[in-house]
């Protein structure tokens, strides 16, 4: 199994998890859709990842920009998207009692709004194609509230909730979902977290520089999507295990959750109707 042949939109596509998942796919013989702010690094990424690339760049946070990005990425390969991977976002390490609320603003606008706008607004296409995959990146920290991380945590556990949702609603519709909790991948995510005043920290964690390989990390994923899992946890060590507590049993969650799909759908037909 493979993304062979099928178009895959990456948002953040221009370093760590984003660039690698974007290698991953294109050695796999996926289409590439690249966004993210900055246009040099994009084309590098675009560059070593060969075959079909679109450089597609626009700040996820602009809704005025999504509706034309959507219809640029869609036309694209001519055959829409087959995958979206909401990857775009930023951390935080400033405790909660000296952080400015514009922060909390500025974190939840990127992690969990501009996503879940994204998403509204490819959405139509995709359940009307009756096909495609939509991964949301959340985090081990959208499981479990780690310290320093109030903003990022409640962003990300958001997204998990909105994804949930999601899927019991699409699943009749042929769409997949499919949730990332990614631990610590070698990235510059700690780097680029803000702090207290909103300014980025500069400086990375020991964690993080130890932590998984991106390329690893990514395949990891990509193999996990291809398997049709629901909730992909991606860690080592307690990290995973923290994961692993918070994980809801998939056969348990997916029946209780179509079952409540198959329910609401009946009663907006029957309302229709009247």
């Amino acid at each position: 199994m493979s993304f062979a042949g099928q178009t895959a939109w990456i948002t953040g596509a221009s370093s760590g998890i984003g660039a690698a998942l974007a290698k991953v796919l294109a050695d796999q013989g996926a289409r590439l859709v690249l966004s993210g702010r900055k246009v040099d690094a994009l084309e590098a990424v675009a560059a070593d990842c060969g075959g079909d690339c679109l450089v597609l760049p626009f700040e996820t946070t602009d809704i005025a920009a999504l509706a034309p990005a959507v219809a640029k990425a869609w036309d694209w390969s001519g055959a829409g998207i087959d995958l979206l991977v909401n990857n775009a976002g930023i951390s935080q390490r400033s405790l909660a009692v000296e952080t400015a609320y514009p922060v909390y603003q500025r974190i939840i606008d990127v992690d969990l709004l501009a996503p879940i706008a994204l998403t509204q607004e490819i959405l139509p296409r995709m359940a009307a194609r009756k096909w495609g995959r939509l991964a949301y990146i959340s985090s081990i920290a959208g499981k479990v509230g780690v310290p320093m991380r109030t903003a990022y945590c409640a962003a990300k556990f958001g997204l998990a909730g909105y994804a949930d949702a999601l899927r019991a609603e699409t699943s009749v519709l042929g769409l997949k979902v499919h949730t990332i909790y990614p631990g610590s991948i070698r990235t510059d995510v700690s780097r680029n977290a803000l702090t207290a005043d909103g300014s980025a920290r500069g400086a990375s964690d020991s964690v993080i520089d130890n932590g998984i390989d991106p390329l690893v990390a990514a395949k990891w994923m990509a193999d996990a999507m291809l398997a049709d899992e629901r909730e992909i946890i991606v860690a080592e060590g307690g990290e995973a295990k923290m994961g692993e507590l918070r994980r809801t049993p998939d056969a348990l969650f997916d029946q209780v959750a179509a079952m409540m799909a198959a329910g609401y759908a009946e009663k907006m037909k029957s309302e229709a109707q009247q």
